[in-house]
């Protein structure tokens, strides 16, 4: 067992290999971090670095609620949302190395109700198409739906049925959570296991991530597990944790830096941990096999970087020479990065407890690059400063339509027109009801997301979502005599880049 005052300790370990570590790994990380925490108002960080085959650094920064003040240390839980999906990757490709499913069979042979807006296209997607995010979607479209619902992990996959994509079929990249949902729910049909129960028995226990679960209720109910926060107006506010079980095999995992240190320790060491195999390299290296471009040019931040390309649930680009595998994730109040370099022996993790920064990816570039000896440069400064010109323009492009708002211009027609229910085709049901002189909107999926609508002006609404992620949105009806058509209803891009409408009943 155990021994639980771990768990309140920092882990913070230095090889005992002759390597030397980057000067500034040694003297400066920890300022370094404390300093641009603040920069972005980052409550909790962990970080974790994995060099040949030790783990130099498991450490917590900052705290995991900014009311209780408790400490992050290595071994706090974080929503790691879609780093989930390596996991999901490796487990269909250990499936197909033991020959139980093939990557480059039809989906309908394993789950025959299984189709796509195009039924023909659904007849061709493969499990492969599914895991590199080429079935057709746009990046995130349908996660207005799926994101936070109360639907099922079948009831997502049936969805898939009515969102009509936005790309031709393996013509472009469209990054898709429903679809590694699909993947993940052929588990069960090939092995008799749940998804979250392969990945703990095959993954989990073997690498001795004993913190690492898939349910809301583990993350819910443990002691050491962070609050999410975010940005509103500048301002860091807490969040209720999202139940995000069915977006399972897409984004379920909560885990920390020391367990997911193994997880890193395996991929570096051809799939082995403490000596014994874990997963086969084979398998390993049809996870890393590039099958879909995401991106093919660089950056002025980063103009060394010529290609990126998707595996079976990881990122792969060029780096100062050098082939990186990577992935992000982002759930409501969290955001998380995971890099390794199989070349360089190196693995980089950091997670963060607020969704408002892009300092849990900078810094695993920074840390990146003092062990690529690129010159010192101030990555996080770099990320900060490109986006604060954007950053001002939402906050007072926000200020404006508040204040719009809060002018209480008349409709053309009265309210209680606008009320009624409503039905999108993919969505469903929507109710707008009037409240004591205000438009109320009410989402059958999300019952606990409420939008507070007020005009302002040529029959558009300014939306209040009360689940703050959701952002704040201009909402227009479609009139036509007198009479309400439709609304088109938006959330934050970091749910969903698409609008939906909804047509009055």
């Amino acid at each position: 067992m155990r021994n639980k005052l771990r768990y309140f300790l920092v882990y913070f370990i230095f090889s005992t290999s002759s390597y030397a570590q980057p000067t500034f790994v040694t003297d400066s990380l920890n300022s370094y971090i404390q300093r641009e925490m603040q920069r972005w108002q980052v409550p909790g960080l962990p970080v974790a670095i994995v060099k040949d085959g030790k783990v130099v650094l498991a450490k917590g920064f900052g705290v995991k609620d900014i009311v209780s003040k408790e400490p992050v240390d290595a071994y706090t839980l974080f929503q790691i949302a879609s780093n989930s999906k390596a996991f999901t990757g490796t487990a269909m490709a250990h499936l197909h190395q033991q020959k139980k499913i093939n990557l480059d069979e039809s989906v309908k042979k394993y789950m025959p109700q299984f189709t796509l807006y195009d039924s023909l296209s659904g007849q061709l997607t493969t499990v492969r198409d599914l895991l590199c995010h080429r079935i057709g979607l746009g990046t995130f479209q349908g996660d207005f739906l799926n994101w936070g619902s109360t639907l099922s992990r079948q009831e997502i996959i049936s969805g898939m049925a009515r969102t009509k994509p936005k790309n031709k079929f393996r013509y472009n990249y469209g990054y898709c959570n429903a679809a590694y949902i699909t993947a993940g729910e052929l588990i069960p049909i090939v092995t008799g296991k749940s998804w979250d129960d392969f990945i703990t028995e095959s993954y989990f226990n073997p690498l001795q991530m004993q913190r690492t679960s898939t349910t809301h209720r583990a993350m819910a109910t443990d002691k050491n597990a962070c609050t999410p926060h975010t940005l509103v107006k500048q301002n860091l506010v807490r969040l209720p944790l999202t139940n995000i079980d069915n977006m399972g095999p897409s984004a379920s995992i909560n885990s920390c830096a020391a367990d997911m240190a193994n997880w890193l320790l395996m991929q570096l060491d051809s799939g082995r941990f403490n000596g014994k195999e874990v997963v086969p390299f084979s398998v390993l290296k049809e996870t890393r096999k590039s099958n879909m471009i995401v991106n093919d040019a660089g950056s002025k931040l980063f103009p060394s970087k010529h290609f990126v390309t998707y595996g079976l649930g990881w990122s792969s680009y060029d780096y100062h020479g050098k082939r990186i595998w990577e992935h992000s994730g982002g759930a409501n109040g969290f955001v998380t990065k995971t890099e390794f370099i199989p070349e360089a022996n190196l693995g980089v993790l950091v997670y963060t407890n607020t969704d408002a920064n892009s300092l849990y990816d900078a810094l695993v570039k920074q840390i990146i690059e003092a062990y690529l000896n690129v010159a010192y440069r101030n990555v996080s400064e770099l990320y900060f400063n490109a986006s604060l010109p954007s950053k001002m323009a939402n906050l007072k492009e926000l200020d404006s339509l508040e204040s719009l708002s809060k002018k209480k211009i008349k409709t053309d027609i009265p309210l209680i027109e606008f009320t009624g229910n409503y039905i999108n085709s993919l969505y469903g049901n929507m109710q707008i009801k009037l409240e004591k002189g205000i438009l109320k909107m009410y989402l059958s999926n999300h019952p606990t997301n409420i939008g507070t609508l007020q005009h302002i002006g040529n029959n558009n609404f300014l939306c209040t979502y009360s689940d703050v992620t959701c952002g704040v949105a201009v909402l227009p009806f479609t009139i036509s005599n007198n009479s309400v058509k439709s609304i088109h209803v938006k959330v934050a891009d970091f749910i969903d880049y698409e609008k939906y409408e909804f047509l009055k009943q």
